[in-house]
């Protein structure tokens, strides 16, 4: 499961939807998350990923990739070096 999905997968776990409900297009209003959802989907993703997730992703009427595309592109970035960190070290 890529960093995007599981974002998304954290979302839906606090709307109580399936993954597949949830789009990066959809709002955290639309989906039913108040702002103690919104707050408990953020440490979620913060504990999951061991990221602090900026302070702004936490508007109800925007859409989940306006509040949390910075933390996953952060996320895929360290991932991405973190591999190749790996791959260097065995060689």
């Amino acid at each position: 499961m890529n960093i995007k999905d599981q974002v998304i997968s954290i979302i839906a776990d606090q709307a109580f939807l399936a993954p597949s409900d949830v789009t990066m297009n959809s709002t955290l209003e639309s989906l039913g998350i108040d702002s103690m959802g919104i707050v408990e989907s953020i440490f979620a993703i913060e504990e999951t990923f061991d990221v602090s997730v900026p302070f702004n992703a936490n508007q109800p009427d925007t859409s989940v990739g306006s509040n949390f595309s910075d933390t996953i592109d952060r996320l895929a970035k360290a991932t991405a070096i973190s591999a190749m960190a790996k791959i260097a070290m065995q060689r």
